[in-house]
């Protein structure tokens, strides 16, 4: 597999010059500054491309051209933004950059409540504790009928283990770390500048009233038909990425979550430019999912893979778990064989020896995923080998 790395522009604190030193191939980016909704034009995408290869590397993977909301919950305007999608990807395929990773996930991309969840180690982790989400649905989002969509469980792990500990700056963290830190870095719905985020985020979830999985399914098959003959022309591999954690959250639908999911979306639409981002991590996040046999089954339309791994407790809870885990491990051992040229990042690796001093997005780090990328060179090289 192709060894790539997320970065996040020339801003990036992480330079492409240190990435070329630790062995990366190949770049995962997107241009950040323009606004979701917005064409792509040739001359920014050429710029971004060259400055890459101006440092040794090259473009391999967008993550990611912004899918607008509008499209997902089928707005008046949503032709008019499919059309300006097409024209990013017409200027995107014609710079040779043909392997572009998106979402269809209403209004919240990836969630965690804990940012830095300390290790024994020393290091720290990303982690989402439900109860603690809950609290945030309930008693912060004020969400109509949230209560009935938690167990009894977390909900007395709630109001006996999070409520009590609850003061206005705990509530302020956890409004960064779910709606805020880890989104709008990806150009996202929310950024830091917002000083009501809470409120927008509400005005967000309302686009969705009366959407369901079903809807959202066809919203999805809509607009993936209507982007493949450009995919076609230019030889684009789409690959959606999975829900972020696999299942509906906030009242929301989730349609790439399991299984079922992936196969509905790819039977409904067959083109193989139609493919998957296989993100072991948010997958391994829903206890319903095999990995190891979901990698098996979807290594054919697989065009990009995360390679990281989620540990789910008994309670619901799920952390960031190590890139030796032995699942993981089976699943980079599957895409070395069956499709050894895709593009593969390794992901949310933990914060270790200063990272967590230097500002990196969340889940970002450079230590931490310069180990998660030894780690995962020696797995590939032992399958070579």
């Amino acid at each position: 597999m192709e060894k790539t790395w997320r970065w996040f522009g020339p801003n990036d604190k992480i330079t492409l010059d240190m990435l070329r030193q630790i062995g990366v191939e190949g770049i995962v980016t997107a241009l950040h500054h323009i606004p979701n909704g917005e064409v792509w034009s040739e001359e920014e995408v050429n710029k971004m491309k060259n400055f890459i290869e101006d440092h040794g590397l090259r473009w391999s993977v967008v993550e990611s051209l912004p899918v607008s909301e509008s499209i997902k919950y089928g707005g008046e305007d949503r032709d008019d933004l499919i059309e300006k999608y097409k024209e990013s990807l017409r200027n995107l395929g014609k710079a040779g950059v043909k392997t572009i990773c998106y979402n269809f996930m209403p209004v919240l991309d990836w969630a965690r409540t804990d940012l830095e969840y300390p290790n024994p180690d020393g290091t720290s982790n990303l982690y989402f504790n439900r109860a603690e989400f809950a609290y945030f649905d309930i008693h912060i989002l004020k969400r109509d009928g949230a209560e009935k969509d938690y167990d009894p469980e977390t909900l007395r792990r709630m109001r006996e283990d999070v409520a009590p500990l609850m003061d206005k700056d705990a509530e302020k963290r956890l409004v960064e770390n779910i709606i805020v830190k880890t989104q709008g870095f990806v150009n996202g719905n929310i950024s830091e500048d917002d000083l009501e985020p809470v409120n927008k985020f509400r005005s967000l979830l309302e686009l969705y009233s009366g959407i369901d999985a079903d809807q959202l399914r066809a919203n999805m098959a809509y607009f993936l038909n209507a982007i493949m003959p450009v995919c076609d022309e230019y030889g684009i591999d789409m690959c959606v990425h999975p829900d972020d954690p696999p299942m509906p959250i906030l009242g929301l639908p989730r349609i790439v979550t399991c299984d079922a999911d992936i196969k509905a979306f790819l039977d409904a639409v067959p083109n193989p430019h139609n493919g998957l981002t296989f993100c072991a991590g948010s997958l391994s996040a829903g206890a319903h999912n095999d990995v190891v046999e979901l990698a098996r089954k979807y290594a054919s339309r697989t065009h990009f893979v995360h390679a990281r791994i989620c540990k789910v407790q008994p309670n619901g809870d799920f952390k960031e778990s190590s890139h030796l885990d032995p699942r993981l491990i089976e699943v980079v051992k599957i895409f070395e064989k069956e499709h050894p040229g895709v593009a593969m990042r390794v992901d949310h690796a933990p914060l270790m020896l200063g990272d967590d001093k230097m500002g990196y997005n969340a889940g970002y780090s450079f230590h931490g995923r310069m180990l998660a990328l030894g780690m995962v060179s020696g797995i590939m090289a032992t399958v070579n080998n």
